[in-house]
């Protein structure tokens, strides 16, 4: 689940402000991506099996054989090519939506049916984010076959499917209280309803990171005590975290049988304070060395030490502001503009939310790039922590590192050379080339200077 639903985040509109953090962990080892996978066996000191076509012996940067170079081409091209299309078809639906006045008639269905907005909303709500959902489900359908073409999923429908429908659940749920915070704001503030929501949804930001691994997580993947199944390689974990100074329980470290629904290999951090924690999926055990998991651990346990969770959440919360106030600004020109056409009453009218989705989706788009490079910063830096919290762990560490990043983009069909723009629109880690030529060549040790974060 976890990065498959983010995506859908910005077609949601102020829902989805909230759920840009909830609805996923912020940051991941590697990017989503899914080969097939053998059995999900943990293996210590063996040779982990090697992904189809992969270059062993690679003294300089990521390489594929010719077979992989061209499949990780063309999927490539094919998700990038899907996610255009996806996200014009999104625009051209909510045009359509307030062309033909249908938000209006689930307004005044609403209205007819209860006088109270609580209620209204909890029928207005579901309605239009329904609507919009059912509408962009040809898509969804669309990057499922895709994943699943390429071996990237082994998920069949009827399990799809199913996840998709709780997603959506949790979506109404948040959906209903949200809209009707928005439109009970607006009502009592036209003029600055933007800083009060933005005041209101920034702790529930913070409470959905939190709760997002108690509660939503365990609806889609099924988590056990890492030490309860690997002893031994919690107990190497164990060794890493000492040398860093830090203490994280071994009750925080869990293993998520991703091999049910994925091949990817994959690792993440997510929660906050009580509920934070570092997930290896299955799979990554399975198929990597004692030394290279360890590896996979200490770029985790950088998110966890260098505070990356909260300091997403101040970069989106700022984010946030920006796109309240410049959404109140032009929805209220909208309004004025087009407001008869389209059937609305005024801002605080709840036929107005098409609008706001609308921008909001324009402004999440053209800040891909930005949001991107921010997550590709803290990912470079929690590369660069792996390698210091492992070093005199891992013998080798630089060519550890560098075997687990060739093993991770082979398996997830990664390109070899992705262009510039394809790197800042597509890529929210840095492309495994880059990481590969960084762990071979970062050495502060051998140069008498003391590392940046592991001292």
């Amino acid at each position: 689940m976890e990065r498959f639903l983010v995506r859908s985040i910005l077609r949601r509109c102020l829902v989805f402000a909230a759920a840009v953090l909830l609805l996923g962990p912020w940051t991941c080892w590697a990017q989503s991506g899914t080969p097939p996978a053998p059995s999900p066996s943990a293996q210590t000191e063996q040779t982990p099996p090697q992904a189809g076509g992969l270059q062993q012996q690679n003294p300089q940067g990521y390489a594929l054989s010719p077979e992989r170079d061209a499949q990780a081409n063309a999927y490539a091209s094919a998700r990038h090519v899907l996610y255009f299309l996806d996200f014009g078809y999104g625009i051209l639906v909510l045009l359509l939506l307030l062309k033909w006045r249908v938000a209006p008639v689930f307004r005044n269905y609403a209205e007819r049916a209860a006088r109270n907005r609580f209620l209204q909303a909890m029928i207005f709500a579901p309605l239009l984010l329904l609507t919009l959902d059912l509408a962009s489900l040809p898509f969804g359908v669309a990057g499922h076959a895709l994943s699943r073409r390429f071996g990237e999923s082994i998920q069949g429908w009827g399990s799809w499917l199913w996840d998709w429908t709780k997603s959506e659940l949790l979506a109404m749920a948040l959906g209903i209280f949200l809209i009707w915070l928005l439109y009970a704001v607006m009502r009592r503030s036209p003029r600055r309803w933007w800083f009060y929501v933005w005041v209101a949804v920034v702790p529930i930001l913070v409470f959905g990171v939190f709760i997002y691994p108690l509660l939503v997580e365990p609806l889609f993947f099924h988590f056990t005590p890492l030490a309860a199944t690997q002893p031994q390689l919690a107990s190497e974990l164990e060794r890493v975290v000492t040398h860093a100074g830090q203490q994280i329980p071994e009750d925080r470290m869990y293993v998520m049988d991703a091999s049910t629904k994925l091949n990817a290999l994959n690792a993440y951090m997510t929660g906050l304070g009580a509920s934070r924690r570092v997930v290896v999926w299955d799979t990554t055990l399975a198929r990597m060395t004692t030394p290279e998991i360890v590896l996979v651990f200490g770029h985790e346990m950088g998110h966890y030490v260098l505070g990356h969770v909260r300091d997403g959440m101040i970069f989106t919360a700022g984010l946030l502001l920006m796109f309240l106030l410049l959404g109140s600004r032009i929805l209220e020109w909208a309004v004025r503009r087009y407001g008869q056409a389209w059937g609305l009453r005024g801002v605080d009218d709840w036929a107005s939310l098409p609008v706001l989705l609308l921008l909001l989706s324009l402004f999440g788009f053209l800040f891909t790039p930005a949001e991107n490079a921010y997550s590709r910063h803290i990912e470079h830096q929690a590369d660069q922590y792996g390698l210091e919290v492992v070093h005199g762990i891992v013998p080798d560490a630089p060519e550890v590192a560098a075997r687990t990043f060739q093993i991770l983009g082979d398996v997830d069909l990664e390109e070899p050379s992705p262009s510039w723009a394809a790197k800042i629109w597509f890529y929210d880690h840095p492309p495994v080339n880059e990481r590969i030529l960084f762990s071979r060549t970062y050495d502060p040790w051998s140069k008498g200077e003391s590392p940046e974060f592991v001292k």
